[in-house]
């Protein structure tokens, strides 16, 4: 199932977003949210595959909002103004639904969702979570293997610079390779297998603490046009570990 969110400020219009998604056999709707802001809470806690969000809404529009994530989902804007559909292909949206829209064009968009998200995910592996699980490193070394594609690679720990959760599959940014690693495990399993000097930051992101550039606000910086968001669940333990090793008079 893909789990879809709903955002817009209209009720009515809202109402109707929300009973779409529920007839798509494909769709979970886990959130009607009357604000990006409201939307960005849920998705600090949990996994969004795709969104349909409004654009013109008070506080932060759709736009902005997307622009923000960090990691964004699938997205299909919604919106009474036909000017704005330029400006949201530029953001990579999968498709742009004009009001008032009927059951049958939202049908067309959502099968632009499931098809991209069928394309993400195609090269799942048949075998179950825990056959992607890296296993131990050695005493003798640091290194771990790791299941991506067909293939079974070694990699060295402090390689790791973070960990980026992308749906079902877990993304491995190495300080040695341009492209990141993708495998299918979940992030519980990564954060349980990996060492003391790795953090969880946010329900995407597992940062390795010794790679940290620089921390500005409510970002971590990791290297260039690699600013990692914090999320509000993990930032008193971050800041714990930042505390304690700031140093002061």
């Amino acid at each position: 199932m893909i789990r879809v969110l709903a955002i817009d400020d209209e009720p009515l219009a809202l109402q109707q977003l929300a009973a779409y998604i529920r007839k798509m056999s494909f769709f979970e709707l886990c959130g009607e949210c009357m604000s990006a802001l409201e939307a960005r809470e849920i998705m600090e806690h949990e996994v969004i595959d795709a969104i349909f969000c409004d654009i013109n809404m008070p506080d932060l529009t759709g736009m902005d909002f997307v622009r923000q994530l960090v990691a964004p989902p699938l997205i299909v804007f919604t919106t009474a103004y036909a000017e704005y559909a330029i400006d949201g292909y530029r953001v990579n949206a999968i498709d742009y639904l004009l009001k008032p829209f009927g059951l049958q064009e939202f049908q067309r968009a959502a099968i632009k969702v499931r098809d991209m998200y069928n394309l993400q995910h195609a090269n799942r592996p048949e075998d179950n979570t825990t056959s992607a699980i890296p296993t131990q490193p050695s005493s003798a070394d640091d290194t771990i293997f790791i299941k991506t594609d067909s293939r079974t690679v070694r990699i060295s720990i402090s390689d790791i610079r973070y960990v980026e959760a992308m749906s079902e599959y877990l993304k491995l940014h190495l300080d040695s390779q341009p492209r990141p690693l993708i495998t299918y495990l979940s992030m519980k399993k990564m954060e349980e297998f990996l060492p003391d000097h790795f953090m969880r930051i946010h329900r995407s992101y597992i940062i390795n603490l010794d790679k940290v550039q620089e921390v500005n606000k409510n970002r971590v910086i990791m290297g260039p046009d690699e600013y990692l968001p914090i999320g509000d669940n993990y930032r008193e333990a971050f800041n714990s570990f930042l505390n304690g090793r700031i140093l002061t008079k």
